[in-house]
């Protein structure tokens, strides 16, 4: 056993190396004295905003260099301790080794996570496909699996809007999920998701296949690269429209936005104020553009190279079997799983993480 540890240890010792080599610790730690430097100018509260920025940018550093030198120390520590020889040190280390492997992993997706919007929140928004009730369903489902995927990776989720299906399930729903690497993580689930199952709506309990797609969008305030003027949005206000009785608004405190030059329409209704809507509309919106101009760079890029591919409803992206048999498959990546019910309960790390890593191959 106690060469076992020994040799995941110093896997795992090359792989942080390797991995530190490629964010380039040492400019990091310029970066943060750089940072630390301004931080101690006379004038920096002139800005509130900034100040608080570049503040939070420090402590972000300075925790992401924290955790990078403690990992290796509890290696190196480790590896000192098992090569005394003495097993009963090995025995009480086992723990420690396999807790150091996890965080290694860990560290490995976070430096896949270097997108430009990559650290930051993200809006996600789920589109039932045709089908009516089976397709609500369907899409409501996949609500669940994301909420509850949201829950155990301690993301912040909210629903800034939601259009219930005409019998049940979800026609459209948006939801803000707010937390760090938040649309670095999700980025992989934009796309069509099929099910197929024995239909519970179906008094002949056929098989049925539905259809839903995803739309995953980079939450990114500060960037300024997406200006929208005032006259180019027509703001309406509305009913929210409730569940019936007494949970309809009496006050029009619904918003929706239509951006004359590209036509694209966002509503917000989940909120009791007005304003608030207003504000989770305009986010929503700006998500949106800030995606056109990027699938645009990217399609030209795509078109010099020959591979752009845009993400369309007939290009589906996994499928979850429920019968004959249980099987949730990427057709990306390969990845599979034999539980779906697992996946359905948002354990959907491992499709994330092949994602991601088939990304960084490429």
């Amino acid at each position: 056993m106690q060469q076992e540890l020994i040799n995941s240890l110093l896997a795992d010792k090359q792989k942080l190396e390797e991995l530190t080599s490629h964010i380039d610790l040492a400019v990091l730690r310029n970066k943060l004295a750089d940072m630390q430097l301004a931080s101690q100018a006379p004038d920096l509260w002139d800005n509130r905003d900034k100040a608080q920025k570049l503040l939070k940018e420090i402590n972000d550093l300075q925790d992401e260099i924290v955790e990078w030198d403690h990992l290796s120390s509890s290696i190196n520590d480790s590896l000192e301790l098992l090569e005394l020889g003495d097993e009963s040190i090995a025995s009480e280390l086992e723990d420690t080794v396999a807790d150091i492997h996890k965080r290694v992993e860990k560290k490995e997706i976070s430096v896949l996570l270097s997108g430009k919007y990559d650290g930051g929140n993200a809006i996600l928004a789920i589109h039932a496909g045709a089908g009516g009730t089976e397709a609500h369903d369907w899409a409501s489902m996949l609500q669940r699996m994301y909420l509850r995927w949201a829950e155990k990776n301690n993301f912040v989720a909210d629903i800034v809007d939601f259009t219930p299906g005409e019998e049940a399930g979800t026609k459209t729903v948006t939801i803000t999920m707010n937390g760090k690497y938040a649309y670095g993580n999700l980025k992989s689930e934009k796309g069509t998701h099929r099910l197929v199952r024995l239909s519970p709506f179906d008094s002949a309990h056929r098989r049925h296949t539905s259809f839903a797609m995803v739309e995953v969008l980079p939450d990114a305030p500060d960037d300024d690269s997406i200006v929208i003027p005032a006259e180019d949005v027509r703001i309406d206000v509305f009913k929210s429209s409730g569940a019936g009785g007494q949970n309809v608004q009496k006050n029009s405190t619904a918003v929706r936005l239509l951006h004359i030059p590209t036509g694209i329409i966002v509503t917000c209704q989940n909120e009791r104020s007005q304003t608030q809507n207003r504000e989770n509309a305009m986010k929503v919106l700006k998500a949106r553009l800030l995606e056109i101009k990027h699938e645009e760079h990217e399609k030209e890029l795509g078109e010099l190279r020959g591979e752009y591919v845009k993400a369309e409803w007939g290009s589906q992206i996994r499928s979850y079997v429920l019968h004959p048999y249980q099987m949730v498959k990427d057709h990306r990546t390969e990845f599979e799983v034999g539980n779906a019910q697992s996946v359905l309960d948002g354990e959907i790390d491992g499709f994330i993480e092949a994602y991601l890593k088939q990304k960084s191959n490429h």
